[in-house]
């Protein structure tokens, strides 16, 4: 099992654990979908909270271990998404790879998708 299988293993596990500790098991899957983005826009305000984004406040230090973890609690939230539409890391990384090579050639201007030609 790579590493990716295993943190959507132990996702999953933590997910059925907390289903079932509170009795959401009628959910479904679309709305787990909604919870789980909301859930994630809030990690990803906390995120920002970290990266001194209030042009109005003084800038404190980063707080690099805050910063990852914060990282960290968003892919839980992420990993619970793929889990929810079906998706398992095989998937998952054929997917990307092939969005991958969609991005770069964007970036090239090789796409046949406008706006992202770059001139010199």
């Amino acid at each position: 099992m790579d590493r990716l299988e295993h943190m959507l293993s132990i996702q999953k596990s933590l997910n059925d654990a907390i289903k079932d500790k509170r009795h959401l098991h009628d959910i479904d899957a679309q709305t787990w979908m909604q919870k789980y983005t909301l859930a994630m826009l809030s990690e990803m305000a906390e995120l920002l909270d970290e990266v001194n984004f209030k042009w109005w406040k003084n800038e404190k230090p980063l707080n690099e271990p805050a910063l990852k973890e914060e990282l960290v609690d968003i892919l839980h939230f992420f990993l619970s998404m793929c889990l929810a539409a079906g998706l398992d890391a095989e998937e998952m990384y054929r997917i990307y790879l092939k969005k991958n090579e969609e991005n770069f050639a964007r970036q090239e201007g090789r796409s046949n998708k406008p706006g992202y030609a770059v001139t010199p």
